[in-house]
């Protein structure tokens, strides 16, 4: 499969998978979390798709589309190793849904990565709140939930907690 194939199938399951999980939790109370702002695309869709949301972004640097790039309000900025427990200290477990598209293109990487933040992401969900993710996870109270028809298998990944 080129590369070009894979980036299309991340992009459409991405979609497909935020869809679904805002229609999963309407009507439940709770901010959303997007891990990983990049040029700002998935969190303008996020906007377009749930206006009525609180959508935090936790960044390292800033270097988005200016009309993709949130208010200084709604950005927490710095190493997710250090803003997710803040987060955490801030919000309590009131996460509705989280997301993070924050690999790379080493696969290898990526999972170590995904290894060490799933502990500081998975206290940050509500009951019943969801994380969709680019990558797998490993969670130890989190239950990984079917994809919707349209998203392609093993681009993206839905942990829903109890």
């Amino acid at each position: 499969m080129s590369r070009l194939d894979i980036f299309i199938n991340r992009m459409v399951s991405q979609r497909a998978c935020l869809n679904h999980a805002v229609a999963l939790t309407k009507g439940q109370p709770g901010p959303v979390f997007e891990l990983g702002l990049g040029n700002g695309r998935t969190y303008h869709h996020m906007c377009e798709i749930m206006p009525e949301r609180e959508i935090f972004v936790f960044e390292r640097a800033v270097a988005s589309n200016p009309d993709s790039t949130p208010p200084d309000d709604m950005l927490l900025l710095g190493d997710v190793h250090d803003t997710l427990p803040a987060a955490l200290e801030r919000f309590g477990p009131a996460a509705r849904l989280i997301h993070a598209d924050l690999g790379g293109h080493n696969l290898a990487k990526n999972d170590a990565f995904a290894r060490a933040i799933s502990p500081l992401v998975e206290p940050l969900l509500a009951s019943g709140g969801l994380m969709v993710s680019s990558d797998r996870m490993y969670f130890d109270g989190l239950t990984e939930i079917p994809l919707p028809a349209d998203a392609v298998p093993g681009r993206c990944f839905i942990y829903q907690r109890s």
